[in-house]
């Protein structure tokens, strides 16, 4: 049994609570906002996760005293919070921290982990791919993927969070698992673009297909390995965030095509990632010089008021190319 403390009470952090402590492991739920942690306490159930029974063996607290003691911290707030959280851990001495989150640092660009290491001291892992909270905590089966440069780091991971219904494979390559994860929730708020507009199956799978492309195309040039592209926090985080209803970006983009305004959509959904990042991306892939038609025509549709049908007519109407990157041989 180890001791175990999930930093942050969003749907993700409590369906991840839910699993270790069944997994039987000793869990504490953070949250810094008293107001959550009291109606936490009080109902023991989330709004976000309706249904869903918070065990009382499960202490709810804005406490940080167990950070320093914790076997393992999951890190899983907001990308936009994770540097304030990773100041709190700056102290800590032994065990590891899981990174749940998705996305970039704001102000440097950075991924996450990048982020963590600049302030803790203990090995650093990232968990992701296709997992919708709303599913994982009712024990839908599920596969994740942990990355981390030590192999041990991995195994501790897989046995502590793998059961039944929860499979996790390991992965060496931190890079283009943390990347997989941050893009595609862009990619996927275009994906409710599509559905907003009615659009069909035939959009929906070049969108998957075309998008995955930019997502690797950038990752290989950041230093990750193309396969991993091709694993679950890639085409599987991919493929389900960008057609299923539980997805906040899908939904988001879904929203705007229908005609609310973004500042609109946002306040009804609430965090969408995939906003975040495509600010940030839009800098990273002018750094690295990369090509992204659809994140850069997602920017256009949320920063500067595009019209989404315009912005889907731009991307049908760009001049043809091979669809692999590859020189032809002189015929």
């Amino acid at each position: 049994m180890a001791d175990i403390t999930v930093l942050g009470s969003g749907g993700w952090g409590i369906a991840l609570a839910l699993t270790l402590y069944k997994n039987g492991n000793n869990v504490i739920l953070y949250t810094k906002f008293k107001e959550e942690a009291d109606e936490l306490n009080k109902f023991r159930e989330s709004k976000l996760l309706k249904g869903i029974v918070i065990p009382k063996e499960i202490k709810i607290t804005t406490d940080t005293s167990s950070f320093n003691s914790a076997d393992i911290c999951v890190m899983a707030v907001p990308s936009f919070a994770v540097e304030d959280i990773a100041k709190l851990l700056k102290e800590k001495e032994k065990g590891i921290v899981v990174n749940v989150a998705k996305g970039f640092e704001p102000k440097t660009q950075k991924r996450l982990s990048e982020i963590l290491k600049q302030y803790i001291k203990v090995p650093v892992a990232v968990l992701s791919g296709p997992s919708h909270a709303e599913e994982v905590a009712r024990n839908v089966p599920t596969s994740l993927v942990v990355a981390c440069e030590k192999q041990s780091v991995c195994h501790t991971v897989t046995e502590t969070f793998s059961n039944e219904n929860l499979r996790i494979y390991a992965n060496d390559d931190i890079c283009g698992v943390e990347l997989g994860g941050a893009l595609k929730n862009i990619i996927a708020v275009a994906g409710g673009f599509i559905d907003g507009l009615g659009l069909g199956d035939n959009t929906r799978a070049a969108l998957i297909t075309r998008g995955l492309t930019e997502i690797a195309r950038l990752g290989v040039k950041m230093g990750a390995k193309q396969e991993t592209f091709s694993g679950l926090s890639g085409l599987g985080d991919l493929i389900v965030t960008c057609t299923s209803v539980h997805s906040r970006n899908h939904r988001f983009g879904e929203k705007v095509a229908n005609g609310l305004s973004v500042a609109e959509a946002l306040k009804e959904v609430g965090t969408v990632e995939g906003y975040h990042a495509a600010k940030i991306v839009i800098k990273i892939k002018e750094r690295y010089n990369v090509e992204m038609p659809i994140c850069e025509q997602c920017f256009n549709v949320m920063y500067k008021n595009e019209n989404v049908k315009d912005a889907i007519k731009s991307l049908m109407k760009r001049p043809q190319k091979d669809e692999h990157e590859i020189s032809w041989i002189k015929e």
